[in-house]
């Protein structure tokens, strides 16, 4: 085990007592109250309560955590036991918690199945080798007794430094159906410091809320009369997807891949086969056909359709590998309660890329794509590690396991090779094969899953896809998917939060801004002709000629966060010599260079092309 796992698992230990900490206080300070599910969340947890006639507020977090303190400073020990399922049932009904009779009735009458929903701190002990309940383990500190499986620290005093963050409703099990609980969430880390740096780090998250800044520079917007969670992109938005997916598909093009086009929907038939709809059938659109009798479904993905090009005609080995991209939108019915800003929407557009190649060319592909997310991630200045997630000892996967280890060890090594930060998680593999995580690092210390690269031993199988080996037998390919930037909207969350909307010149929606010192007609001239210049070298520039103070528009200027301003006035008119006023976090020289208003359109132009994030003035 490595030493990040240990220490991810000691955190994990940690959270989830605290979490046991605050259900100890909520039924100390309000002994009628009914428990549902605490797990351990990123950064801290979260417990589901049921407060009959009361509604806790954010006004009660004090007493809460004083409580709380109280029991920590009592070094309570959390001691586990078992029991067998139906005296944990009876344990429930006496102790008044129906949420917990429900669970382990459930554990008891479907066994693994059910269990597998629920989240795993909550989870009763199963049996080694067996699909049934036998028994549950409980964990007890002071007078507080709860169903659970762990982990837990030794005692109380352990938990180190949280905080209460939040309360909302929460719909028990996740169904609207069920009675809403509160959920009060909370943070938990093993240092007040670091503690203090988070909750620093969540004012600062604050002030760059995607949301907001969308807002403010005018770059997306939702619409009550398009629908929740479909965003609608302005012309400066769009100026920042188009850009971030061209080059993405630059990259992939460079390394072989080749563009392919498939329809927004389908028949129902083609996820059938590939297994999607008995996974996600309750995440798909369907749409009725008035012409036919075909059950069609919104595209939520492409492989499938991509399995379809592959098998258009017959495959040799030597054809391998073949590699396709479609950066396309796809469709996912979201729950409405889950919709964020472009974090979570129902439209997706993904830069969809999949690989179709030989067992032996696994390693040189996965580099191959590895090489790409570097150079992408390296252009945005954001951090890139990988996680390697890998198969665990059960039985939950399918295909050949002396084929996943194979491909597992040639997925190591292509991180390895290309000397990138990596780490490695059991169990963490999707069903159809292991997988490569990128983990990006924004300019606040966060860290965000971006896209991934799958290996897939599944869909060739079941779509009976084959080529032919040198020795003319017939054999499966081994089906890669990939994406650079995932979601080109989620991506775009994080990004324009990780800048906090001061776009590098060669993503800036606007790139020039030129300030008009007066309204004159030599004046507006020379704007014109610049702006002409501007279009012949594809630079985005506007003018404001409003009347207002010179002044007014600058800070307008800042305020809009455009890299360069020109301001033109009788000096710049007389010799054509201009002075750009370049945005503080690109500028690199002391003093602001004087060039010709062509030269500099240059400049920008040679600027974006390069990709730079600083100033090439």
């Amino acid at each position: 085990m490595s030493q990040e796992t240990t220490t991810n698992n000691d955190l994990k230990a940690l959270r989830h007592s605290t979490a046991h900490i605050m259900a100890t206080a909520i039924t100390t300070l309000w002994p009628e109250a009914k428990l549902g599910v605490g797990p351990v969340v990123e950064n801290g947890f979260y417990y589901d309560v049921d407060v009959p006639n009361t509604t806790i507020s954010e006004d009660d977090f004090e007493k809460i955590e004083k409580e709380m303190q109280k029991i920590i400073s009592q070094n309570q020990k959390f001691e586990k036991t078992e029991m067998p399922i139906d005296s944990a049932i009876k344990w429930a009904r006496r102790a008044n918690q129906p949420y917990k009779e429900e669970l382990l009735n459930d554990l008891k009458r479907s066994g693994t199945t059910v269990a597998q929903e629920l989240t795993p701190v909550e989870m009763g002990t199963l049996s080694e080798g067996s699909s049934k309940i036998n028994t549950v383990s409980f964990y007890t500190n002071g007078a507080f007794t709860d169903l659970c499986r762990g982990p837990h620290v030794e005692h109380t005093g352990m938990v180190g430094a949280f905080k209460l963050m939040r309360v909302a409703g929460a719909y028990w099990r996740g169904n609207e159906k069920n009675p809403q609980m509160q959920r009060l969430y909370g943070v938990a880390f093993k240092t007040t410091e670091e503690l203090k740096k988070y909750v620093n780090m969540l004012k600062e998250a604050k002030l760059r809320n995607h949301r907001k800044i969308g807002k403010e520079l005018d770059l997306f917007l939702f619409s009550d009369l398009v629908g929740s969670g479909l965003p609608i992109f302005t012309p400066r938005g769009t100026v920042l997807r188009e850009e971030l997916i061209g080059f993405s598909n630059i990259l992939r093009e460079e390394r072989g891949f080749q563009k392919v086009w498939t329809p927004h929907m389908t028949k129902k038939s083609l996820y059938e086969t590939s297994g999607h709809w008995e996974k996600f059938g309750d995440e798909l659109f369907l749409i009725k056909s008035q012409e036919t009798k075909d059950e069609l479904v919104l595209k939520p993905m492409n492989c499938p359709h991509h399995t379809r090009i592959y098998a258009s005609r017959k495959r040799s080995y030597k054809d391998l590998p073949l590699r396709y991209l479609e950066t396309a939108t796809v469709y996912r019915d979201e729950k409405s309660g889950e919709l964020v800003g472009l974090s979570r929407v129902r439209s997706v557009t993904q830069d969809d890329s999949h690989v179709f190649c030989r067992p032996d060319q696994i390693m040189d592909e996965i580099g191959n794509l590895l090489s790409a997310a570097q150079e992408l991630y390296n252009t945005v200045n954001m951090k890139l590690r990988v996680r390697l997630s890998y198969r665990d000892t059960t039985d939950a996967y399918l295909g050949d396991k002396k084929l996943w280890e194979s491909a597992q060890e040639q997925l190591k090594e292509a991180v390895v090779k290309s000397k990138l930060d990596y780490y490695e998680e059991k169990g963490e593999a999707a069903f159809y094969g292991p997988k490569i995580d990128f983990m990006a690092t924004d300019a606040i210390g966060r860290e965000h899953q971006v896209a991934t690269v799958q290996l897939d031993f599944v869909q060739p199988d079941r779509f009976g896809l084959e080529f032919t080996n040198s020795e003319g037998q017939a054999k499966q390919p081994i089906m890669i998917h990939s994406a650079l930037l995932g979601s080109i909207e989620r991506f775009l969350s994080l990004y324009i939060e990780h800048t906090a909307g001061k776009f590098p010149v060669w993503l800036a929606p606007e790139q020039v801004r030129i300030i008009t010192v007066n309204q004159e007609p030599n004046t507006l001239d020379m704007a014109d002709e610049i702006t002409k210049i501007a279009k012949k070298w594809s630079v985005r520039l506007s003018v404001d000629n409003n009347n207002e103070s010179v002044g007014k528009k600058i800070r307008l200027a800042e305020i809009a966060k455009i890299p360069y301003v020109l301001v033109i006035g009788e000096k710049e008119i007389a010799n054509g010599i201009v002075t750009p006023r370049i945005r503080k976090d690109i500028e690199v020289i002391a003093a602001h260079p004087e060039l010709h208003y062509e030269q500099f359109i240059k400049t920008v132009r040679n600027e974006a092309l390069s990709r730079v994030g600083k100033s090439s003035l």
